[in-house]
């Protein structure tokens, strides 16, 4: 019999993001460059956690923050961007009923929360936060309920994975303890996922984690070349 977290890992890996197309498109292809880059030496899920809402509710204001601390910190706001645009779009429409939207309504709240907060980061740092990509999602995306969910899910654990995996090579400890608590956040989203789906919420006593090629390879699809 296999064990749950092989049962889970099986699906993961014929569960394509987005079916394999691209969806996100940037006006700079540095930032295109920078956000590939990025996607394999963090991993994804890095994006859904390192944000810039404080640690014991002091601001990151004024924390020494250097050049690859910053691009992280876009790199992370390019996918919250995704994340937001994905669960707007899914909410928008009727799909989503009763306690399906009841719970991920609030997911799009803490995607919203974390753009803003990323952003307000990324300009007291004196950086500056990479512009929203352009989106286009596969057919069926916003129309199919399962397609949406199963596609939530599938990007949610890849998220919780590739960032605790990969996350310690943010250098600032002030953000650092910023990404683990968005981390719990971003784990609870996964097991609510997990649940509606059928799935199990909670797999295995310590979270796994993907290599960076395992990562590159699951992101770069989506972006448009």
């Amino acid at each position: 019999m296999l064990l749950r977290t092989e049962r889970l890992e099986m699906k993961m890996s014929t569960q394509e993001l987005f079916d394999g197309k691209p969806v996100m498109s940037f006006e700079k292809e540095t930032d295109r460059r920078n956000f590939l880059k990025w996607a394999g030496i963090v991993g994804v899920g890095a994006g859904l956690a390192v944000t810039g809402i404080g640690v014991g509710g002091k601001q990151l204001a004024g924390a020494q923050t250097d050049a690859n601390d910053l691009e992280i910190l876009n790199y992370a706001l390019t996918l919250e961007y995704l994340e937001a645009e994905f669960y707007k779009q899914g909410l928008a429409g009727s799909i989503l009923t009763g306690r399906e939207r009841d719970l991920i309504a609030p997911i799009l709240e803490h995607e919203n929360a974390h753009v803003s907060s990323l952003t307000a980061t990324i300009n007291k740092l004196k950086g500056t936060p990479v512009a929203k990509p352009k989106f286009k999602f596969p057919e069926g995306t916003f129309t199919d309920k399962a397609k949406f969910l199963e596609t939530a899910v599938t990007f949610e654990e890849l998220g919780v994975n590739a960032y605790h995996g990969q996350v310690t090579l943010v250098k600032e400890v002030a953000i650092l303890g910023a990404a683990a608590a968005i981390a719990g956040v971003e784990s609870r989203h996964a097991a609510i996922l997990q649940d509606l789906t059928g799935g199990d919420p909670f797999p295995a006593p310590v979270e796994t984690t993907k290599t960076k090629e395992q990562v590159l390879d699951a992101v770069t699809p989506f972006i448009d070349a």
